[in-house]
């Protein structure tokens, strides 16, 4: 890399980071902001799922901006936009407020997200990205180990409003490197669709409501009113974006091959895996009885692993393609989740230690693979559209992982004593342990399910050779 690229990775770095560790810290804060700003749990979960909702809705759109306007212009407003909210976060004096400030956090993360591939795809020609998503993939798992390890540390000793505020000093920072450093390079003519960005926020947003009620209030006929419509909000989705002009996902991008099964693959692998992450979290609280932090810990391994091995193997997928890596880290991803099968009431603890770990080398070997062979293949001139579909094909499969592990905790257990244990207040004994247990390993086999669709789908991507650009 020329030091200019060096920057601007660094920059892109920066913004994942924030972006990764806000999705984590907030959850070991949960108890603390609920009894602050005197709200329910139920309420108090949609500081978490405002923030995967809008990046998952605003994903696309604003990666079309990005072509229209200006890649690095979309990516250095969502740098302010998201330093603004943080602002407004850590100010909060009631619970909306703090969702509605989470809301406009997630809106200058999600104009980060979406351009952020698009502009390593106009720095870097297609036989280097790899190495440059494996950066990007260092900054997401680097920032998620930090939530974890910040959130537990910060609301315990300095404030639950510095888990915002610290993201002031590094936004300043990064917004005045990124407009002096990444600047536009490419504009191309592209246009917005309105209709089905409401669509997929109707839909994303009652089957995530229904999911939510069905945990605070078990099954009643509202959540499954809710849910029913949410079905048919996607349905007409799917219905209006095969016919519109310019539709939010151009199902036309799928008739390259490698693009059609990269994207698809990462949707399964997000779909199937973070649930895994809040299950086992839950099981080291809810059962085995630790902290949050102390549990969020023996999962920090499986981090640094990952973070550690993202740019060398983003690195292998620049040589050799990404079909045979990404593959494998899926299998290596459902090694691990097999061996989290194995965890009973008083299995070592040593043994989520390795499974963290296996897990750790999965993720760094789909990830970075996987988005590179997605902007490899992308047609030129759309860079910011493909990179925003991408990413909210994850982040819709993020969105449901949470929502699918909330919704099996609150089935296996009694709703009340599930929130308890998602935030770390409870642990349980006796029969309520062993009914909790066999919930998540159902979740688990499920999760192994949906990612093995996700290892398939990535293999019958098949052979890629890139190339450096002329």
């Amino acid at each position: 890399m020329d030091t200019r690229q060096k920057i601007i990775i660094s920059v892109l770095m920066l913004g994942t980071l924030m972006g990764s560790l806000d999705s984590t810290i907030v959850i070991l804060a949960f108890p603390t902001i609920s009894e602050n700003l005197h709200a329910d749990l139920v309420t108090t979960l949609w500081i978490i799922l405002i923030y995967l909702l809008v990046v998952a809705v605003c994903t696309t759109q604003l990666g079309r901006l990005g072509d229209i306007y200006g890649r690095s212009r979309m990516f250095n407003t969502g740098f302010g936009v998201f330093t603004v909210g943080s602002l407004f976060c850590g100010l909060s004096p009631a619970i909306y407020w703090l969702i509605l400030s989470r809301g406009i956090q997630a809106f200058g993360g999600a104009l980060m997200q979406a351009n952020s591939g698009a502009i390593i795809a106009d720095t870097f020609p297609p036989n280097e990205r790899g190495t440059a998503f494996g950066y990007i993939s260092l900054g997401w798992t680097s920032g998620a180990m930090l939530g974890i390890v910040l959130g537990g540390i910060i609301t315990t000793y300095v404030g639950w409003e510095y888990i915002f505020f610290i993201n002031l000093p590094i936004g300043i920072l990064a917004t005045f490197l990124g407009l002096r450093y990444v600047k536009d390079t490419v504009r191309v003519d592209a246009h917005l669709d309105m209709i089905g960005l409401v669509l997929l926020g109707i839909a994303l947003t009652l089957v995530s409501y229904a999911g939510v009620d069905f945990a605070g209030q078990g099954m009643t006929g509202l959540n499954i009113l809710l849910f029913i419509l949410g079905m048919v909000a996607i349905v007409l989705f799917l219905l209006y974006e095969s016919r519109c002009t310019y539709p939010i996902i151009d199902f036309a991008v799928f008739k390259n091959r490698i693009l059609k099964y990269s994207i698809i693959a990462s949707f399964f692998l997000s779909l199937g895996y973070l649930s895994v992450v809040f299950l086992i979290t839950m099981y080291l609280q809810g059962i085995r009885g630790l902290s949050p932090l102390d549990a969020a810990l023996l999962l920090t391994p499986g981090y640094v692993v990952g973070s550690l091995l993202s740019p060398i193997m983003g690195r292998f997928s620049d040589r050799y393609g990404a079909r045979l890596l990404a593959t494998s880290g899926a299998a290596m991803l459902i090694l691990a989740t097999l061996v989290y099968l194995t965890l009973q009431l008083d299995t070592p603890l040593w043994v989520v230690l390795v499974a963290s770990g296996i897990s750790g080398i999965g993720s760094a070997m789909f990830f970075p693979s996987n988005n590179s062979a997605v902007m490899a293949n992308a047609p030129q001139g759309s860079f910011g559209g493909i990179s925003g579909v991408l990413r909210t094909v994850q982040n819709i499969g993020i969105l449901g992982s949470f929502v699918v592990a909330i919704t099996v905790a609150s089935a296996a257990i009694p709703r009340s004593v599930a929130f308890e244990v998602f935030i770390g207040t409870t642990n349980l004994v006796g029969g309520v342990s062993e009914a909790f247990l066999h919930g998540i390993d159902a979740s688990l086999w499920a999760s192994i399910g949906i990612m093995g669709i996700a290892a398939v789908l990535s293999w019958m991507r098949g052979h890629e050779v890139r190339q450096s650009e002329p």
